[in-house]
C-alpha cells in the first residue's frame, strides 16, 4: 500500500492537471491521462487489470476506504474535501479518483465487430453507444473526425467503465474505413429492410450517424445495408443511443441464427 501524501494547497502541479483533466474535453489527448472519479470508474478500471499512477482520496474518505483501493497505485495523495470538490466533474463529489496513463495509440483492427461514429456531439450519447458495444460483443469503436471526444470527461462517466474493455480508434475519415473489411450496415429512418425482418451479417460495422443530420453522404454511399427500426408508436426517429442499443442487440443475438 503506498504511504499517502497530503496536498493542502489548490495550487499544487497534480491538482492543476487533474482540473484540466477534469474539465477539459481534449485535455487527455497532451496529457496522455485520464481522471477516473469515483468508486465504480475505479473499480473497473480495476476489473480489467490496469493500475492508476496516482490514487487521490479525500481526507474522509481515506481511514475507511477499501483496501483495493488503497492498494491499486504507488503514488498516493490525500486532499481536503474542499480541494476535492476542486477537481470533481459530479455533483456530489466522490471520495477517490485515479490518474491513469493511456495505452498508446492503437491501429484499427480489420475483422473485429465494430460501431463507427460519424460526427456524434453529445457526450451522453457517446459513453451510452460504447456501453452498448461492450455489452453486446462490439469490441471496436472508431469515431470520424468531428465526434466528441472518446475520453472526454462527461463520455468516461457516460460510459461507465465500458472504455477499459474497447478497443478506441479516433480522428479517422470515411475513406479509411475500407481497412475494417466488413459489411457496413447504416440505420435510417426511411429506407432499407426493417431490422426485425433483416438478416444480419457478423462480423458487422454499425454505423451511427449525427444526432441531427444522421449518416453523412460519404458513408451512406459505402453502406453494405440500410436497416429501420420498426416505430409502431409513431415517433420521427429515435435517439441515436436507443437506436444503437437495439440495433447492436440484434446483430447479438442473430449471431449464429
Amino acid at each position: 500500500m503506498g504511504t499517502p501524501n497530503t496536498i493542502t494547497s489548490r495550487d499544487n502541479p497534480l491538482l492543476k492537471r487533474l482540473r484540466l483533466l477534469a474539465y477539459d474535453s481534449t485535455a487527455y489527448r497532451k496529457q496522455g491521462q485520464v481522471w477516473l472519479e469515483g468508486d465504480h470508474l475505479c473499480r473497473a478500471l480495476l476489473a480489467r487489470g490496469h493500475r492508476p499512477v496516482t490514487a487521490v482520496f479525500s481526507e474522509s474518505f481515506w481511514p475507511i476506504a477499501p483496501h483495493d483501493l488503497r492498494d491499486a497505485a504507488d503514488h498516493v495523495v490525500t486532499v481536503s474535501a474542499a480541494l476535492m470538490a476542486g477537481i470533481s466533474g459530479l455533483e456530489s463529489p466522490a471520495g477517490v479518483g485515479f490518474v491513469w496513463d493511456l495505452p498508446g495509440a492503437v491501429a484499427m483492427q480489420a475483422g473485429t465487430p465494430t460501431v463507427v461514429l460519424d460526427r456524434l456531439q453529445d457526450a451522453g450519447n457517446v459513453g451510452s453507444i460504447l456501453r452498448s458495444a461492450a455489452a453486446f460483443g462490439f469490441g471496436q469503436v472508431v469515431a470520424l473526425k468531428g465526434t466528441a471526444a472518446l475520453w472526454a470527461p462527461k463520455v468516461v462517466r457516460a460510459g461507465m467503465g465500458s472504455h477499459f474493455g474497447l478497443r478506441l480508434i479516433e480522428g479517422l475519415s470515411a475513406d479509411e474505413l475500407a481497412a475494417l473489411e466488413l459489411p457496413l450496415l447504416v440505420t435510417s429512418s426511411h429506407q432499407g429492410d426493417w431490422l426485425h425482418q433483416a438478416r444480419l451479417p457478423w462480423p458487422c460495422a454499425w454505423v451511427l450517424g449525427h444526432e441531427g443530420q444522421g449518416v453523412g453522404e460519404a458513408l451512406m454511399a459505402r453502406a453494405g445495408a440500410f436497416v429501420r427500426i420498426a416505430q409502431p408508436g409513431g415517433e420521427e426517429s429515435l435517439n441515436v443511443a436507443a437506436a444503437a442499443a437495439i440495433c447492436l442487440h440484434a446483430s447479438a443475438s442473430s449471431r449464429g441464427a
